[in-house]
């Protein structure tokens, strides 16, 4: 990440703009495995890329995802957004308040991982067993160019690490190990959803999210 140091936001910015639904690539297309370039200040300070922060979070809200990162729009900057608030799609994930994160570094905290069943925006329809670190630090910026340093764990830990995986070109299916595993969304409910659940009722139970 560059070492740049924050500045205040200009006080002209504002995000009234009215926001756009962004087309999410799906696997096959080559420009999910590209890696994203990290963000300038000043670039990000600017209108354009405020602009696309929030129709980044609007065509995540509009899709239900938990987080969407700019590689899945075919913008190969360094920023994404999650956030998890009832997700109809993951019910059972903990909620994280809407987060933007420009320039992620996540540096795990110990050797501890689980088992995290994924889906994804840009895997439309299947889900897969991932092996995610439980413990992260997660350092970066906001939207506004503040400083971000915060220990996120558990269930939240594996979405913040599947969205800065697409930030470095990876999806969650490259991290399967056993392929044993993959299954179509309806497959998923109705043979591994409730065993997967309390696996998620354990991990919430031990890191507290």
């Amino acid at each position: 990440m560059p070492r740049v140091e924050p500045q205040a936001p200009p006080a002209n910015l504002n995000y009234s703009t009215p926001m756009a639904v962004l087309p999410i690539l799906h696997v096959g297309h080559p420009n999910l495995r590209t890696r994203a370039s990290e963000v300038p200040m000043a670039d990000l300070l600017g209108p354009e890329l405020q602009q696309f922060i929030d129709d980044l979070v609007e065509t995540m809200h509009h899709a239900n995802g938990a987080g969407l990162a700019a590689t899945q729009v075919d913008r190969h900057v360094r920023i994404c957004a999650i956030e998890v608030k009832n997700n109809p799609r993951y019910p059972y994930k903990p909620n994280i308040p809407l987060t933007v994160l420009v320039n992620p570094v996540l540096t795990p905290i110990g050797d501890a991982r689980f088992d995290n069943y994924e889906g994804c925006l840009s895997v439309p329809n299947l889900r897969g067993l991932v092996k995610r670190h439980a413990e992260l630090r997660v350092t970066g910026w906001d939207r506004e160019g503040r400083p971000l340093d915060r220990i996120v764990r558990g269930i939240t830990a594996g979405t913040f690490q599947h969205e800065v995986d697409h930030l470095d070109g990876k999806l969650f299916l490259d991290r399967v190990e056993d392929s044993r595993t993959l299954a179509t969304l309806d497959q998923w409910k109705e043979h591994h959803e409730a065993g997967f659940i309390e696996n998620v009722r354990a991990v919430v139970a031990r890191y507290g999210s």
